[in-house]
């Protein structure tokens, strides 16, 4: 029974974060980029530091480490991710989008090795990181005499948004602290939202009179904050209990599933080659980069499914 009830959190978290990036697309139809990021995270942090006090016994943060991991979280997992993101959105589709973040896992993995003390990258992990960047190359399809062209552009904005993430993920292993995440997502949240609200005050091409208050954006912004967001992450933290760091970054690579025929259905978005093509590349880096790892975890499945 709990094997199925983990299976079927797990594809509901593949699906709320899949969807998720067509939500986005939609909604950048009537909100500006940066402001539309900053508006769900005010959201999702309210949300969040509701479910924070709730949970956690004490849910601020407390000392200098403590503080420093929502710096990070703040700058790097939910501003500069989400910025770059939303902005690179703009011109391109939501499976490609999605199929670039899936690299986060194989970037940390490089982030890490040349970061953290005892971390060394192998052989197979130099392939498999070039292979994940291979794999954004195949996707991107850049023309070298158009190397500025406005997807080339706005797939690297995603890349960059990926990239962040997983600087992000490994800057806060660097810091000499312990919070539970609970707090630290809630208050990254909050940060993460007033940063975006501030870059998107600098942005000339930004103003809350360019929102156009439809049903269809208040319909993406509500998905955004509530099911991708608050929901999806007290989904992630009860799968990341259960399962572990290896398993649950699997979801990044069925996500984009989602992603395509949720962008082909609503929005008829045409999913490329281009963007099957560079999802199998990425893929590969990930699993020759985790083989070890990948190959214990089904091998206790294999073992669970006999007994």
């Amino acid at each position: 029974m709990s094997r199925y009830r983990n299976l079927s959190l797990f594809v509901l978290l593949a699906a709320a974060w899949g969807t998720a990036f067509m939500a986005i697309k939609a909604g950048l139809e009537y909100f500006p980029p940066v402001l539309f990021a900053a508006v769900r995270y005010d959201i999702a942090g309210v949300l969040m530091l509701g479910y924070a006090a709730y949970v956690v016994d004490d849910p601020f943060p407390r000392g200098r480490g403590q503080w420093a991991l929502v710096g990070v979280g703040s700058a790097l997992l939910i501003a500069a991710y989400h910025a770059f993101l939303f902005i690179g959105e703009l011109n391109t589709t939501s499976a490609a989008a999605a199929v670039i973040v899936s690299l986060s896992p194989v970037l940390t993995t490089g982030f890490a090795r040349l970061l953290l003390p005892g971390e060394r990258l192998t052989t197979a992990g130099v392939a498999g990181l070039l292979l994940g960047l291979l794999g954004v190359a195949v996707l991107a399809q850049p023309d070298p005499s158009d190397l500025l062209a406005d997807d080339v552009v706005a797939k690297l904005l995603v890349f960059a948004a990926a990239a962040s993430f997983a600087l992000g993920s490994v800057l806060t292993r660097r810091i000499d602290a312990e919070m539970p995440v609970e707090t630290m997502e809630a208050w990254s949240m909050v940060g993460g939202a007033l940063l975006m609200h501030a870059l998107s005050a600098l942005l000339p091409s930004e103003s809350l009179a360019d929102v156009a208050w439809t049903l269809e954006a208040i319909a993406a912004l509500a998905y955004l904050s509530v099911v991708a967001s608050a929901l999806g992450f007290l989904v992630y933290f009860d799968l990341l209990e259960r399962l572990g760091p290896i398993e649950i970054n699997l979801v990044s690579y069925v996500a984009p599933v989602f992603a395509a025929v949720s962008g082909w259905m609503f929005l008829d978005e045409v999913i490329g080659a281009p963007t099957v093509g560079g999802f199998l590349v990425i893929f590969a880096g990930f699993v020759l980069i985790k083989r070890r790892a990948l190959l214990e975890e089904f091998d206790w499945l294999r073992r669970s499914l006999a007994e």
